[in-house]
């Protein structure tokens, strides 16, 4: 039977595997966003289109960079968790 620590250890590794996987696309889309608004304080533009469509191709062009990456993390930890399935049961 599966105890409350094993309940407790695989739900911290998946939401630290949740952050490590939305690490990238998060990061990526702070950064475009504060050179983005930089960019218009310094211009005094405020388009509100200017700042979406920077972010999204920016996210768009991580995911596809990060895509093989981010699912072999998910491969090896839904591996990990099937592996020891039976162990949560007994």
């Amino acid at each position: 039977m599966i105890t409350e620590g094993q309940v407790i250890d695989l739900l911290r590794e998946g939401l630290y595997l949740v952050i490590i996987c939305a690490a990238p696309c998060l990061l990526v889309s702070l950064v475009v966003g504060l050179v983005v608004s930089v960019f218009q304080t310094i211009t005094s533009i405020q388009e509100q289109t200017l700042t979406f469509v920077p972010k999204i191709v920016a996210v768009f062009l991580t995911l596809m960079l990060c895509a093989s990456w981010i699912m072999g993390q998910l491969t090896d930890f839904l591996s990990d968790v099937v592996n020891n399935f039976s162990v949560y049961l007994m």
